[in-house]
């Protein structure tokens, strides 16, 4: 029988760094990529969309998401697992 791989660890850190999250969402926040990077696949796409039928207005939202995710605002700081971002 194979040993059992270990239980992942939600405890400690993500591996994704807050400040690639932050400065991906102010330079591709329109097409979700920062959501993408941090594990959030459904949100991207919906972002994406969004700029797709607003004609590009819809960006500000992932502009504004990245720099609330650089000054760490509540709700901005952590991946889809729940894990912290690294610094």
């Amino acid at each position: 029988m194979p040993p059992v791989p270990p239980s992942p660890d939600y405890s400690g850190y993500s591996d994704k760094s807050k400040v690639v999250a932050g400065v991906l969402g102010i330079l591709l926040g329109g097409l979700g990529v920062h959501q993408f990077y941090l594990g959030n696949t459904q949100r991207g796409v919906i972002q994406i969309i969004v700029t797709l039928i607003t004609c590009g207005i819809g960006s500000l939202w992932g502009f504004i998401e990245g720099i609330l995710i650089l000054v760490g605002s509540n709700g901005f700081t952590t991946d889809a697992q729940g894990r912290r971002l690294r610094d």
